[in-house]
């Protein structure tokens, strides 16, 4: 629900509005504000922002809606950047495997604090202090203590199980919410309630791999559907799940359509205009031989000379 406290994530020079749940900003265990930070897209390498939650105890995607020559007034003032942000929860673990990937090719298990690090990206290792992650570790790795300290190694069989896992509790979702996800559903924005005839489980694990998607590499995702047992299509872009592109900026995602100016009634076919008593008659009147009214009012043909 949107968040009616006064106290909101700060960034620098910047002010935005957000909704988000009352706990994405509760800092009363805390004491600290929540932060908006850059990290690393899991899925595109590139540059997208997230929001750490007071004490960095939990992590939140940030996605962002955006229309030309909009704004917002917030009380007295006026705020000239008219993006709608929505903040939600995220399983760190999408974040931290692709360290845990570069560093599983030394096979060789290392502490975590050593793995996740990135010079550009520096607010990475802030992932450790998520509940979930140092917890959760053991699903995508494998582990080892020595003496008092934890080492990893990154495990693609415990990745594989625990993708599939995600996938399973996703298709649940869908069903659980009637969710269609046959091939006439066009825009994962736009989702249609499910028709007489139920989709089939595949139709659902597909639609499910395709949004666990949006947060693996091209490699990963592959991998996932083999894993899946998932038989490639031979046009995806028809018949696939549909799936927003991210754009490869440091901004967060943005909606490339306009939904807000869809209109049922724009595509609904018109009935044919009823026709008058005289239109009627002159239906009926056998018209042939006759000339048309545009005949009147053509060139005339010059014969040709022999």
């Amino acid at each position: 629900m949107a968040t009616k406290r006064k106290r909101t994530p700060t960034v620098p020079n910047s002010s935005w509005v957000a909704i988000a749940a009352d706990s994405s900003i509760d800092t009363q265990k805390h004491g600290s504000d929540p932060a908006f930070v850059r990290l690393r897209n899991p899925a595109t390498d590139a540059a997208s922002l997230y929001m750490l939650s007071s004490g960095d105890v939990r992590l939140f995607e940030v996605k962002a809606f955006e229309e030309d020559f909009h704004s917002w007034f917030v009380g007295q003032t006026v705020q000239r950047d008219g993006r709608l942000l929505f903040v939600t929860p995220m399983d760190p673990l999408f974040l931290i495997m692709p360290y845990l990937i570069k560093s599983g090719k030394e096979e060789k298990f290392q502490p975590v604090d050593q793995v996740v690090e990135d010079e550009e990206f520096p607010h990475c290792s802030r992932l450790l202090s998520c509940t979930r992650s140092l917890a959760s570790l053991h699903h995508i790795a494998e582990e080892k203590e020595v003496g008092k300290q934890m080492f990893h190694r990154y495990s693609p069989e415990k990745t594989m199980n625990w993708l599939k896992k995600k996938v399973e509790r996703t298709v649940g979702v869908l069903k659980a919410r009637n969710v269609s996800v046959g091939g006439g559903v066009q825009s994962t924005t736009y989702i249609r309630v499910k028709s007489e005839s139920d989709s089939h489980d595949e139709d659902y694990r597909r639609y499910a791999h395709g949004l666990i998607s949006e947060y693996l590499s091209e490699d990963l995702s592959t991998a996932l559907l083999q894993h899946l047992k998932l038989p490639e299509l031979t046009s995806p872009k028809e018949t696939e799940p549909p799936s927003k592109k991210r754009k490869l900026s440091g901004q967060p995602v943005e909606a490339e359509e306009d939904y807000t100016k869809f209109n049922s009634a724009d595509f609904t076919r018109k009935p044919p205009k009823k026709m008058t008593a005289a239109q009627k008659s002159l239906a009926k009147v056998d018209k042939t031989g006759m000339k048309t009214m545009a005949s009147f009012f053509s060139p005339k043909v010059k014969a040709e000379k022999k």
